[in-house]
């Protein structure tokens, strides 16, 4: 089977920002988009189902690292100031 690949107008390559860069292209199972500037690639199952591939490591999926002990601080009001003549 011949793979066809087609640029989309419009789009912007998410990695290195350029415009009219992404071109797809789809085998049986996936559907593929590249950059021809930065070699991106990335792709999605065409049935919906989720990728082999591990989840991307962000900040809002990670453990939480333990934090050394935590100090209480208490913010004293400033002393009123002595008048100097």
């Amino acid at each position: 089977m011949s793979v066809i690949k087609r640029f989309v107008a419009g789009a912007v390559c998410p990695r290195c920002g350029e415009m009219d860069t992404i071109r797809v292209y789809r085998n049986e199972i996936r559907e593929y988009r590249e950059c021809i500037k930065c070699d991106y690639v990335d792709g999605q199952n065409l049935d919906g189902s989720p990728e082999d591939e591990a989840e991307l490591v962000t900040r809002v999926n990670q453990q939480k690292e333990d934090t050394p002990d935590t100090q209480v601080i208490q913010i004293m009001a400033n002393p009123k100031p002595s008048k100097k003549h």
